[in-house]
This record gives structure tokens, C-alpha cells and sequence, in this order.
């Protein structure tokens, strides 16, 4: 009692007394370092049964939760909304029909404007109550305010809250399957009014397009003819290169890529920019269009010498070259070198590379713009994702000793997968789903199961020709079920360059020991559609070793030794807008394990970052450098092997001679002074630098202001 009047007079009096934090009264908001969510989910984990009550529901909302409420499902639970304007989402209250341990119950009348959530532990009542509905946007990223109390049973606003809930929770029906069939039907037809969409509409630059045709014409103004543009996949790299295109107005254009369903999708992108009339062709096995003024061509096709060599080297004005990150290779370098376009734009989600070849060299250096996941995400540039770590068995069937998925024989894996797959879900009518497998062999296993307990799926790899690639897509993608596809299990080929924006669902079976494979497979299904809402990333991260590198690649963390890689797991991980992370408590104890296991070759991981930097800004980097552009955090250069950078680089071949007296003096910097714990000597020491002398009462005072 004392802990709960301390809390309550230092939330309501003086905000410098001794509180519980648990205890305290706490105006919940979301901002980039707090959210609603992780205070509903932490109640929800601690609490012996909990009540909400909202008026609007939607299924991304309940998605923000199924992780938690899987782990509680022994606790009893009560959810009161409303059929208020019809917005509440009847896919959201079917999801949370089908969990066992909630009763839900709609209130008809129109004047039900609740937002409330209690949370009962032994004789503590934490009550939450504001302005958020259970919506995506409400429990992540709008301006809300909830207020949070914590009181004892016998305390009055206890007894109120009760006394208005049951007499609600009386007075309104239980949710059945016949009420939610007549109430969706009403809510599709006031969905259909509220969406009549126009079609005859423009297609106009976003806030990155807009940002990188200024960089690209400012570099053309120094008259650059080469740049590279880096951007996430999604975030409309083809529009770009067609709104570029349309501001230089160039007589002809080429645009390479490897695969000719790439090509196809760019065709059409440009004719939405440009224009129908624009004379467009493509050059493949199957095409040889190859006089058109806008031409769309396999590199293929176009490396070969009787095909380019036939075309005058100045013919095209421009030329892109999608996914450029594989333009180092001999059949894009005989392109490179041969043609002499006013213009050369390159285009890449990932120019990252494991062999020897500088793409940023190939460019001149010249990054007209960079926008990667993070960052991409912070300008809702894409649709927001939901990832669940999954190591958990769901269903163990006869298996009762096992307790890993990977432990799993095959039918009893397989039942498992559909079991989180449906229990997760995804945003839409219908399932749209992409499976990454290790192999076509175990593609085709799991295809076959899958279709033999109902699905309709199929199987692409490198050996599926463009006509079963385009017609399984287009299966997929379509929104009337009958006929569809509900996934494509596929082996690497959905990494780069094809887009499905209708996809809802991706799922991850195969073993990922590449960060950047990792987060081009994520990226299939982030570009926006208006069929979904968000998608479900489903991983089974214990079917491999590494997956101790997925938070730090989901999290953008730059810290790289164990304990950091476990401290980033410990924590709740906060990503930009409304994309999520989730782990079941047995995947995180399997990424515990793992990073203790992990041999880390911190040297190797060192260099293949260095090189990357260097060959970004094509310089030897400076610490500041690697602190600006390097995914490692760039204190594990200034402290390597307790000697410093200078030792790194001395590895590297390319540290200059020094003295002895300088090497201690850069040492001394390394180790005492560039990790920044003890701030106020670097604070003692910036004053002396700048003014000769200072006084303890100065730096007192500049640690006030600024920590």
C-alpha cells in the first residue's frame, strides 16, 4: 500500500519523490521511443485475466497481439466492441472468435465510444483508458493519450469500472457465426460505397522520387553522366528511373535486367509514366523488338556480339540498368563499355557484393540517393510488417516428446507450418502467400502436402520457364478464389527484381546465412497494394544456426560482439511506424544459445565492411567515414585488438609510417577516449582544446544541459 501512495503522490504532486514504476498513474502516448502496444502486451503477460473494451477493431490491431495472447492462453479474457458506422473489421472479430480463451460480445446501440482495457494480478487493478481503439495506427503511430492507473479491489474506481461493464456486457450479444456472416455482408456494402476508386488519375512523383530527381539533376548539372541510386525494394526504384527519364527526354532509352518478367513489369511502369504512345520493345529469347525507341532488354540477349554490335555505340541517350549490383559481371561490362549513352543510371536495393567488383566505382562514385529498409519504413513508403520468429510447436501431434519444429518428422512439420499460418493469418480476402525453401526437392515435398490437405500451390525455381513464372504469379495475385493460387514455394529466384505487391504472407522455410538475402526476400512483399493492410512475415528460425543475425538485420542494430547481439534480443524492438517484431519464448531461448555458440570472426566481418565503405566513397575511410556509412558499429575499428584503427589498417596494407610517440599518443585516443564512457573528460578535454582552461562549475553545468 505504501509503494502505491509513494507512486501516487509522485505522479499527482512532485515528480521527484520515490515511485514504483509499476504502481505509478502514466499518460501512455507513441512516440519514436515508447508505444501503447508494449504496455498492453506487458499487462497482458502478467495479469491472472483482463477485460477490453473498444469501440472500433481491426484485424491489423489484433495482429499487433496474437503473439502475446498465444502465450497467455490459460488466461481468461472478456473483448466488448461495437458494430458502431460498421467499422470494426469482421476478419478481426473472426480471428479473435477462433482464440479459445476470450469470450467477445458486440454492443449494437449507436452510442458506444469506449476505449478501456483492465488488467487484473491478485488484487492489483491496472486500468488504461484513453483514446486508442485496437488499430495498428492507434496502438503504434497516432497522436493518442491513454491514461494508466493502478488501484486495489476495494478502491471506487474499481468498483465503477465493473458496475458500467457488466451492465454493457449484460445487455449485448454474443458474437456467432451467423451474426458475423449478416454483419459482413453490411460491411462489405459499406465498403464498396466508401471505396469507389477513380481511375483516369495521375501518376506523380513520392517524397524519395521527388528527393532523388533533384540529386540526379543537380548531378548533371556538374555534368556527371553515371549515378547510382540505392533504394529498398519497394519504394518504386522503376517509376523513378520513368520520372527521370521523362524530365531528361531523351530520344532513346535502354533498360536492362536479367530476367525478362523484370522487363516487363519496367515496361509497363514507363507507359504509366509516360504514356501509352511511347514506342515501346523488349529484347529476349522469345522478342526481338529491338528498333523500338524504348527498349526493354535481357542482358542476355544484349551482351551477345551479333546483337550489340550491330547498334551505333551513341545510339541510346540513356540507359538503365536495374539491379545493378551485378553489373560488375563480364556480360554487363561488354554493355558498359561498348555503349556511350548523355546518361547512365543505376539501380539497386542492394549494391553489397561478395566478389572483388566496386560498384560504386562502376558509377563514378555518384549515389544520387540512398533509402534502405529503416529508413524506407520511416517515410511509409512501404506496407508495414509483422515478424514472428517461430520455434514453438503449435500442434504436436503424436510427436508429445519433441519440442522443436526442427525436430519435427515431415507430416508432423507440415501440420505444424499450417497451423502458424493460420493462426497468424494476413491482411486481405484471401491468403497470397510466398514460401522460401532451401531446395527444390523439399519445394516440391512441401507443395505436394500442402496441396494434399486442401491449398491450391505450386513450385518455381530457376528451371520454371517466363510462361509458368507469369501465369503462377498472376494466380497468386488475383483476388477471386476460385482458380487461385493460395502460395508459390520457391527456391532464390523471388530474391531480386519480380514484384507481387498483392502478397500478404511470406514465409520463410529455408535456412538464411545472408542478412541481405534475408532482407530481399522480406522485401517482396512490402510494396504497398491496396488489397492489404500490412504482411506477416512467418519465419521458422529454428530450422538454422544463424538466426541470431535476423534481429540485428530487423533492428538495423550496429553493435556486433554476443552481448550486444543478446542485449538487442532482451529489449522490445521499436521500429519506424507500424512494423513489428515478435519471437515466441522458445525461439528466443534457440537465439540465445546461438550467439553464445556463435564463433563470430570479427576480423573477416571487419574487412568485408571496410572494403564496402571504401569502395563507397573510393578513399581509404576514415574513422568518421565508417562512422557515417559502415552497418558495424565503428567502435569495434577504434578499439580493435586493444590497439586501434592504425593496427586495423596495418592488416589492411595501407597504414601510413609513424612514429612511436604518435602510435601511443593514437592508442591512448582509442582506448581511453573514443568509447565515450566517461564523457566528462571528453567534455574537460574539448573545453581545454577551445579555450585553454575551464572550471568545475562549467562542466557541471554543460552535463546538466546536455545529459
Amino acid at each position: 500500500m505504501d509503494i502505491l501512495l509513494n507512486s501516487i503522490k509522485a505522479s499527482l504532486i512532485d515528480e521527484k519523490l520515490q515511485k514504483n514504476n509499476e504502481a505509478k498513474i502514466d499518460l501512455l502516448v507513441n512516440n519514436e521511443k515508447e508505444d501503447i502496444l508494449t504496455e498492453i502486451k506487458k499487462q497482458l503477460k502478467n495479469c491472472d485475466e483482463f477485460i477490453f473494451s473498444v469501440a472500433f477493431i481491426t484485424r491489423s490491431g489484433v495482429n499487433l497481439l496474437l503473439e502475446t495472447l498465444k502465450e497467455v492462453q490459460n488466461i481468461k479474457g472478456k473483448i466488448l466492441t461495437t458494430d458502431y458506422l460498421n467499422f470494426s473489421e469482421p476478419e478481426a472479430l473472426k480471428k479473435l472468435m477462433e482464440i479459445s480463451n476470450i469470450e467477445l460480445k458486440v454492443y449494437t446501440a449507436n452510442n458506444f465510444h469506449i476505449k478501456g482495457y483492465m488488467f487484473k494480478k491478485d488484487n492489483d487493478y491496472t486500468f488504461i483508458v484513453g483514446s486508442s481503439n485496437l488499430t495498428q495506427n492507434a496502438m503504434l503511430q497516432n497522436e493518442e493519450w491513454n491514461l494508466k492507473i493502478t488501484a486495489k479491489e476495494k478502491g471506487e474506481i474499481i468498483s465503477k469500472f465493473y458496475q458500467e461493464f457488466n451492465n454493457l456486457w449484460q445487455n449485448t450479444e454474443i458474437i456467432t457465426n451467423d451474426w458475423l456472416n449478416n454483419y459482413q455482408k453490411v460491411y462489405q456494402k459499406n465498403k464498396k460505397q466508401l471505396n469507389i476508386v477513380k481511375n483516369d488519375f495521375e501518376i506523380t512523383p513520392n517524397k524519395m522520387q521527388r528527393d532523388a530527381l533533384k540529386s540526379l539533376k543537380n548531378l548533371r548539372l556538374k555534368n556527371e553522366s553515371k549515378a547510382l541510386l540505392i533504394s529498398a525494394t519497394g519504394t518504386g526504384k522503376t517509376f523513378l528511373a520513368a520520372f527521370d527519364v521523362k524530365n531528361f527526354k531523351p530520344k532513346r532509352v535502354l533498360f536492362l535486367a536479367h530476367r525478362e518478367q523484370i522487363l516487363i513489369q519496367a515496361k509497363e511502369s514507363f507507359k504509366k509514366v509516360l504514356g501509352e504512345k511511347i514506342k515501346v520493345g523488349i529484347l529476349s529469347g522469345k522478342s526481338k523488338e529491338i528498333q523500338a525507341n524504348y527498349l526493354f532488354a535481357t542482358i542476355q540477349m544484349m551482351s551477345k556480339e551479333e546483337i550489340y554490335s550491330k547498334i551505333e555505340p551513341n545510339f541510346f541517350d540513356y540507359i538503365i540498368i536495374d539491379e545493378s549490383h551485378r553489373s560488375g559481371a563480364k556480360s554487363y561490362q561488354r554493355i558498359i563499355n561498348y555503349f556511350k549513352p548523355k546518361f547512365m543510371l543505376g539501380i539497386t536495393a542492394t549494391p553489397e557484393r561478395s566478389d572483388e567488383i566496386n560498384v560504386y566505382e562502376l558509377f563514378d562514385y555518384n549515389i544520387a540517393y540512398e533509402i534502405r529498409l529503416k529508413k524506407a519504413l520511416e517515410m511509409n513508403l512501404l506496407t508495414p510488417f509483422h515478424y514472428f520468429g517461430i520455434a514453438k510447436i503449435i500442434n504436436n501431434g503424436e510427436e508429445k516428446d519433441k519440442k522443436l519444429f526442427s525436430d519435427l518428422e515431415f507430416e508432423s512439420k507440415v501440420e505444424n507450418i499450417i497451423s502458424n499460418l493460420n493462426y497468424y493469418g494476413y491482411s486481405g480476402s484471401r491468403v497470397k502467400g510466398l514460401v522460401f525453401c532451401k531446395n527444390i526437392k523439399e519445394a516440391q515435398k512441401y507443395s505436394k502436402a500442402f496441396n494434399a490437405k486442401g491449398y491450391n500451390t505450386t513450385v518455381l525455381s530457376g528451371e520454371s520457364s517466363i510462361a509458368e513464372r507469369t501465369i503462377a504469379v498472376n494466380k497468386l495475385a488475383q483476388n477471386q478464389k476460385e482458380g487461385a493460387l493460395d502460395y508459390i514455394f520457391t527456391v532464390d529466384i523471388f530474391n531480386e527484381g519480380i514484384d507481387i505487391p498483392e502478397l500478404n504472407q511470406i514465409v520463410m522455410l529455408r535456412p538464411t546465412e545472408s542478412v541481405i538475402v534475408f532482407v530481399q526476400q522480406l522485401g517482396r512483399g512490402l510494396r504497398k497494394h491496396k488489397s492489404k493492410e500490412f504482411v506477416n512475415v512467418i519465419d521458422f528460425i529454428d530450422n538454422y544456426n544463424k538466426n541470431y543475425l535476423i534481429p540485428a538485420a530487423l533492428s538495423g542494430d550496429k553493435n556486433y560482439n554476443k552481448t550486444k547481439l543478446i542485449n538487442t534480443m532482451s529489449k522490445n524492438f521499436k521500429l519506424p511506424g507500424v512494423s513489428t517484431i515478435e519471437f515466441d519464448e522458445v525461439a528466443r531461448d534457440i537465439i540465445y544459445q546461438n550467439i553464445s555458440a556463435a564463433k563470430l570472426n570479427l576480423f573477416k566481418d571487419l574487412k568485408v565492411e571496410y572494403l564496402r565503405v571504401k569502395e563507397k566513397i573510393g578513399r581509404v575511410p576514415l574513422l568518421s567515414d565508417l562512422k557515417k556509412h559502415s552497418l558495424i558499429d565503428v567502435m569495434y575499428y577504434s578499439t580493435y585488438q586493444n590497439q586501434g584503427y592504425f593496427n586495423f589498417l596495418t592488416k589492411m596494407n595501407c597504414k601510413e609510417e609513424l612514429n612511436t610517440d604518435t602510435e601511443h599518443l593514437l592508442r591512448f585516443a582509442y582506448q581511453e577516449l573514443s568509447n565515450g564512457l566517461r564523457i566528462h573528460e571528453l567534455i574537460i578535454l574539448e573545453e581545454l582544446i577551445k579555450n585553454k582552461k575551464t572550471t568545475i562549475e562549467k562542466i557541471i553545468k554543460i552535463l546538466e544541459e546536455k545529459y
